[in-house]
């Protein structure tokens, strides 16, 4: 007999990817409804010098679909350690909120704002707010076509 994987054992669970950074002590962060959100970049249009606030999708390999137009994508998985570094560029630009959403702002979004506004908090600066939009980006597409319409990349497909 040749010797191979033993049959019966269990793999260990592999441990998620959030378990190597901290968990936020900030867990449940500030928030803006995709009303809100929709209503600052509508703002922004109509001032183009405006830098206040910063789009932030955490999403990674679900990443497709499109995206609240302006955002940039930093994944929630590589997030943690550029922290200090992102803090450092959004007060150089004057930003005054950054708002972070993943698919349903349930998980990995709910975890950078928190990491962020931990951040915040450690160096009390109370000019700089870390926040998430509520519901996500699933939220913002099931909203309708006026959210749908303020989308870069959007694929309908990719949602129905």
């Amino acid at each position: 007999m040749s010797a191979g994987p033993e049959t019966g054992a269990a793999a260990a669970p592999e441990a998620p990817w959030h378990a190597a950074y901290p968990k936020p002590k900030t867990s449940e962060p500030a928030s803006l409804s995709s009303e809100e959100v929709l209503a600052l970049l509508k703002g922004r249009s109509e001032n183009a010098a405006s830098n206040d606030f910063v789009l932030v999708d955490v999403r990674r390999n679900d990443h497709q679909g499109g995206t609240v137009r302006g955002s940039i994508n930093l994944p929630a998985q590589s997030l943690y350690p550029s922290i200090p570094t992102l803090y450092g560029l959004f007060k150089a630009a004057g930003v005054k909120q950054v708002i972070f959403y993943c698919g349903s702002s349930a998980g990995r979004g709910t975890r950078a704002a928190g990491w962020l506004a931990d951040y915040l908090a450690e160096r009390g600066d109370k000019d700089l707010q870390s926040v998430l939009l509520k519901g996500g980006i699933k939220g913002w597409v099931a909203a309708g076509p006026e959210f749908t319409e303020w989308m870069d990349e959007y694929d309908e497909t990719a949602w129905s």
